[in-house]
């Protein structure tokens, strides 16, 4: 058992049950840290020393490490939760998990705020701080408590409904470079998010059967989609320039991995260059799915082609095709009608009962 310094901070190694356990003094006073090396020395003798959880000498540094290395690492898109690790531990890092308040977290929403973030984007960075913390407190007890469970989550309002009509489709096409015209056809075909179409593998792709594979989709399911004419000539075209230097079917020229942010670039330089307003890469996935709906697709099927597990968010399409609803308002036409006849031939109320079965 001793001392060392790290980052002027004075550490102490302990052995406790043949394993090596080291935590922050918290200080870079020497007597400061001896005195506080001492009180653990007495408190591990009187066997209350890890009675008490370790939130006062973890840092968050080490919470978002262990995050990371255990959970973000078996998402379907794990390099969205480093960023949102990344942006996290710019505003928390130094400090130890009992330090980090309510209030703190309040502050960093206002911190996000001011740099310009919507509320569902300040949502999911809220939401990866308190499943880590979640874990910290059920699975790793190194906390007592949640901090963000006590803060309330932003309402969102800013839910797109925006889709490319069929000449905004002509337009864009034509600005965008070889390789993004095949993505984003194969988008406005599939409607897979722009990850799953990054991360898809030839392993995915059987063009016998004429389906596509998503094995790891957003939600952690397997999705199995059947594509069309134009999707699959994309893919017999991608097939002829393969190289076996990599198995993704969509990849950079020197066969190394799209990355999403010149991806994102390269598509706001083609819409812009199509003079297209307010339009957005994942709106790629609502031109797929309002035109399924527009042209009378079963709302079930689509959810199943989206490869939502609710149908709350596939319901969100279903005020583009109104003549879906026109056979409810058409019975009343007869209705109508009935009535009237009944009404001019002096008919009797059970012919009328008569009539309406």
């Amino acid at each position: 058992m001793g001392l060392y310094k790290r980052q002027q901070v004075w550490w102490m190694s302990v052995m406790y049950q043949g394993r090596q356990v080291r935590r922050s003094t918290g200080t870079t006073d020497r007597r400061l840290a001896d005195a506080i090396l001492a009180k653990i020395r007495t408190q591990i003798v009187e066997g209350r020393f890890f009675d008490t959880r370790e939130e006062q000498h973890r840092t968050f540094e080490e919470l978002m490490m262990r995050y990371l290395a255990e959970h973000a690492a078996r998402k379907s898109q794990p390099r969205h939760y480093r960023g949102y690790a990344k942006r996290l531990t710019a505003f928390f890092g130094g400090y130890t998990l009992a330090e980090i308040t309510p209030k703190m977290i309040v502050d960093y929403k206002n911190h996000r705020y001011a740099a310009g973030l919507k509320p569902a984007s300040i949502n999911r960075e809220l939401a990866t701080l308190k499943k880590a913390f979640t874990l910290a407190v059920r699975e790793w007890e190194w906390c007592r408590e949640n901090p963000v469970s006590r803060v309330s989550m932003e309402r969102e309002h800013n839910q797109r409904d925006r889709w490319l009509s069929s000449e905004e489709e002509t337009r864009l096409l034509r600005h965008c470079a070889p390789w993004l015209h095949d993505l984003v056809t194969f988008a406005l075909h599939t409607g897979m998010r722009m990850g799953e179409i990054v991360d898809l593998t030839w392993r995915g792709v059987d063009v016998h059967r004429r389906t596509v594979t998503v094995f790891r989709s957003k939600n952690g399911e397997r999705r199995t989609i059947p594509v069309n004419d134009t999707v699959l000539a994309v893919l017999k075209a991608k097939a002829t320039v393969r190289s076996l230097k990599t198995d993704l079917v969509f990849c950079s020229h020197a066969f190394t991995p799209l990355e999403s942010g010149h991806l994102r670039r390269s598509f706001r330089v083609a819409v812009r260059k199509a003079q297209i307003e307010d339009f957005h890469f994942h709106d790629l996935r609502h031109t797929f799915a309002t035109r399924l709906v527009q042209a009378g697709v079963d709302l079930y099927k689509i959810q199943r082609l989206l490869g939502h597990k609710s149908s709350i968010m596939t319901q969100r399409y279903a005020h583009h095709y109104p003549e879906s609803l026109r056979d409810g308002v058409a019975i009343l036409d007869r209705l109508t009608g009935i009535s009237t006849n009944l009404a001019q031939s002096g008919g009797s109320p059970t012919d009328r009962q008569s009539l309406s079965n």
